[in-house]
């Protein structure tokens, strides 16, 4: 099945476009964009959504108009937006990765030049892909596509997403988790899970993430061997670094194939509960999804993606 068949000029696919992705910079490549489409005689309708809740309210008024191609041009927050209202639905998702992230586009194999990604999606194929599904302590569930976790990365959240949110992806993550570091202070979490692929685990740590895909946080290979359609979510237990050793730490993250350290730990399983010894929140994605404890279980091709 081709991008063909979900969209139709009675019908067209609809590009939701996220104005303040990478800090407003992806939103300038929207003509291009908008001109490749044109020149395939792709039908495409625009909208620009600057709020999580316009995005939700133009899905769900396009679903329930029978449209079936959604486009995210934007961050990895936009694409778990789209997924969270077409997962299991018939529907296939596109993305044009503008973010400052985009980890769950270059886990699917998808080109960052957004015409390249448009491309795709004009010649491509829906391909399943699994979500994680997190259930916080206040009774929120909500799918997210990516990387997510507790500690100091959900930290750096909320200094990525806030004051530091127009630096590029990376550095934006680099940048807040040194913010974060300044003053942080472990957290004992404890680990079960409830499928039994592995014993409780209780830990004094740095963080903990719940992944997807091989990298979150714009490129930091913290589960190198995750695989985004096997129906199993990667653990990465990180225990209590000192300062000098997360400085190291980071920017291996980066660069290397799979960082090794007695103080990490990678499981995989098909579901998790995490709680913590202090008030602490869980981030999927870069966004804050809720307390802890959390419940998070792989959720096997809830959502359809149109990759090459």
């Amino acid at each position: 099945m081709r991008a063909a068949e979900f969209a139709s000029v009675s019908s067209p696919a609809l590009l939701l476009v996220n104005p303040q992705a990478s800090g407003g910079r992806g939103a300038g490549t929207l003509s291009e964009v908008r001109g490749y489409f044109a020149t395939q005689g792709f039908p495409v309708e625009v909208v620009e959504t600057a709020t999580e809740q316009e995005l939700v309210s133009c899905v769900r008024s396009g679903l329930a108009a029978g449209r079936r191609l959604f486009i995210a041009m934007g961050g990895d927050g936009t694409v778990q937006g789209l997924a969270n209202e077409t997962a299991g639905r018939d529907a296939a998702l596109g993305i044009i990765p503008v973010g400052g992230g985009n980890d769950f586009a270059k886990a699917a194999g998808l080109p960052r030049d957004p015409v390249a990604a448009a491309e795709v999606i004009v010649s491509g194929a829906p391909r399943p892909m699994d979500l994680l599904r997190a259930r916080t302590a206040d009774g929120r569930a909500r799918w997210y596509c990516g990387g997510g976790g507790v500690g100091l990365d959900a930290d750096t959240v909320q200094y990525s997403s806030g004051p530091l949110r127009r630096l590029p992806g990376a550095l934006r993550y680099a940048a807040g988790a040194l913010l974060a570091l300044r003053g942080f202070a472990p957290l004992e979490i404890s680990a079960e899970f409830p499928c039994g692929e592995h014993p409780p685990k209780r830990i004094r740590a740095l963080l903990a993430a719940v992944l997807n895909t091989p990298t979150y946080g714009a490129g930091l290979r913290l589960a190198p061997r995750a695989i985004p359609d096997d129906g199993q979510l990667d653990v990465v237990l990180v225990e209590s670094l000192k300062v000098l050793e997360v400085l190291d730490v980071l920017p291996r993250l980066v660069s290397d194939d799979e960082v090794r350290l007695p103080q990490i730990s990678r499981l995989r399983a098909r579901a998790i509960r995490l709680s913590a010894s202090r008030p602490a929140m869980f981030h999927g994605d870069g966004e804050i999804l809720g307390p802890l404890p959390v419940e998070v279980e792989v959720s096997p091709h809830a959502v359809r993606v149109m990759t090459r």
